[in-house]
């Protein structure tokens, strides 16, 4: 509930795989509860649960008080009944349904982090001299941003990852990462549509050589990150306020402007996210099959899943495992006597 998982230079790999995680438990709560499995009920209104110990509904005699309240077990008011924190509104139809509004990642990255990218590839298709000019050209970087981006990517910790899983959740870490593929480059397509998918983040970008990567690393010490403020703070969750600035030597500042709704954003109308989903699943998938006509005979029922019946959709991830491509560990070499997975 703190956010421990995401804390610090060194997330492991319960944070890379949280989702999962969380996905297997449902599922096996799910098939118990089939079974005739009983857990308790009323979870939301029961004393111990972990939403009425953070928000507790008694012992609190105003709602400012709640920030002051004693929410340990001293008060003992709070274990006796009471109301849930917030309401549940259950619903059966309709067509506002929750998933319309998620958004999708273009690449590898937190997604906090879109509208620093997204910045930054406007800024790069703009003014071709940010990128071969080169990282020696650059002066420095500012990246504003409202919470929790803030205080999640923003960590200063973040500013010397010692893992992938770090380094994901490092703004600084796959921003720089972004613009030195693009300073290798030597410049990026004029086009933002064609520009996100040339610096499409990767596994690869996250492994142990990009990690350490020194130019990636000089890069990083050029930025600073900032809260935005209540201005920034109030425009999310419906956007993601981000805004991104690169001096170069000489003093010339290029600025990105505010950035609200980034390609991936449920609310971005400017991409083409098919195109650029499409360019993902191939980049991801080149890493697992070895012949193309495999790859897309793969993804072409994961591009229709919207019309699929239910018994196509029962093997819609089986693959021949015999033909995997072999790849070497992008964290480096195992640990001697580590098993082979």
């Amino acid at each position: 509930p703190f956010r421990a998982i995401r804390a610090g230079k060194q997330l492991s790999d319960s944070k890379g795989a949280s989702a999962a995680i969380s996905t297997e438990a449902a599922v096996l709560s799910m098939r118990r509860a089939m079974n005739g499995f009983v857990g308790p009920k009323d979870i939301f209104r029961n004393p111990e649960a972990i939403f009425r110990f953070f928000e507790p509904t008694t012992g609190v005699d105003s709602k400012n008080s709640k920030n002051n309240i004693d929410i340990t077990l001293g008060n003992k008011a709070r274990w006796g009944p009471g109301k849930s924190p917030f309401d549940l509104v259950l619903t059966h139809s309709g067509k506002d349904f929750a998933v319309c509004g998620m958004h999708f990642k273009i690449g590898l990255y937190e997604h906090q982090s879109a509208g620093a990218l997204e910045g930054l590839v406007n800024l790069l298709t703009k003014e071709p001299a940010i990128a071969k000019g080169g990282a020696d050209g650059i002066q420095s970087m500012k990246i504003v941003a409202y919470e929790p981006a803030y205080g999640i990517i923003g960590d200063p910790a973040k500013k010397d990852p010692k893992t992938r899983q770090s380094a994901d959740h490092s703004m600084a870490f796959i921003v720089s990462r972004m613009l030195q593929k693009a300073i290798k480059m030597g410049g990026v397509p004029a086009s933002n549509q064609e520009a996100w998918k040339a610096l499409m983040l990767a596994p690869q970008d996250y492994g142990k050589e990009a990690l350490f990567d020194p130019a990636t690393r000089a890069l990083m010490q050029k930025i600073d990150f900032a809260h935005g403020g209540p201005d920034f703070d109030a425009k999310y969750p419906d956007g993601i306020p981000t805004s991104i600035e690169i001096t170069l030597k000489g003093g010339k500042t290029y600025s990105s402007g505010l950035v609200m709704y980034p390609p991936g954003h449920a609310r971005n109308t400017s991409a083409d996210l098919k195109d650029l989903l499409l360019t993902k699943n191939k980049m991801l998938g080149n890493i697992v099959f070895t012949e193309p006509a495999s790859l897309e005979k793969f993804l072409k029922p994961l591009n229709a899943i919207k019309s699929l019946k239910p018994e196509e959709m029962q093997n819609i991830y089986s693959f021949d495992w015999d033909k995997k491509r072999y790849n070497p560990c992008i964290d480096g070499e195992r640990p001697k006597g580590s098993a082979k997975l």
